[in-house]
C-alpha cells in the first residue's frame, strides 16, 4: 500500500504540473490567439497530454515508455476529456463561470478517473520499480 500511496501523490504533482502546462498553452490560445475557448480547451489539452504521458510513465508509475502505452495513453484521457469538457461547458453555459477559470475547476472533478485509468494502462504487467521496505531475504542453508 505504502507504493501505491507514493503513486498517488506523485500522480497529484505531475497533474499539477501538467494543469499548469495545459493552462500555459491554453491562455495564450484563448487571449492571444483570439481562438473560441472549447478550440484553445482542446489544442492545449492535447498538446499537454504528451508532457502527460512521459511524466506519468518516468515519474509517477516509474516504468518504461513504449509505443503501446503511447497509444493507448489518449485512451485514458477520452474519459478525462469528457468528464472535464462536461464540467467545462456546464461551468460556463449553466453555472455562469469565468470561461478562463471554468477548465481549472473542471479539471478537478476528473481526477480520479484519470488516475484509474492511467495506472491501468501505464502499469498493467509491470512491477513498480521503487526501493522494497524491507531488506532481502538471505536464504539460510
Amino acid at each position: 500500500m505504502p507504493s501505491q500511496l507514493g503513486q498517488v501523490i506523485r500522480f497529484g504533482f505531475v497533474g499539477g504540473v501538467n494543469t499548469c502546462t495545459f493552462y500555459a498553452f491554453y491562455w495564450p490560445l484563448l487571449h492571444l490567439a483570439h481562438l473560441p475557448y472549447f478550440v484553445a480547451y482542446t489544442i492545449a489539452f492535447l498538446l499537454s497530454m504528451v508532457g502527460s504521458f512521459f511524466l506519468n510513465t518516468y515519474f509517477t508509475y516509474r516504468t518504461k515508455p513504449t509505443w503501446k502505452k503511447f497509444l493507448l495513453f489518449p485512451l485514458t484521457n477520452v474519459t478525462n476529456f469528457v468528464v472535464q469538457s462536461a464540467g467545462l461547458f456546464a461551468l460556463v453555459h449553466w453555472v455562469g463561470m469565468n470561461k478562463t477559470i471554468a477548465p481549472l475547476v473542471a479539471a478537478v472533478v476528473a481526477i480520479p478517473f484519470t488516475y484509474v485509468l492511467s495506472r491501468k494502462i501505464l502499469v498493467s504487467g509491470h512491477k513498480e520499480a521503487e526501493p522494497a521496505a524491507v531488506a532481502p531475504k538471505i536464504p539460510v542453508k
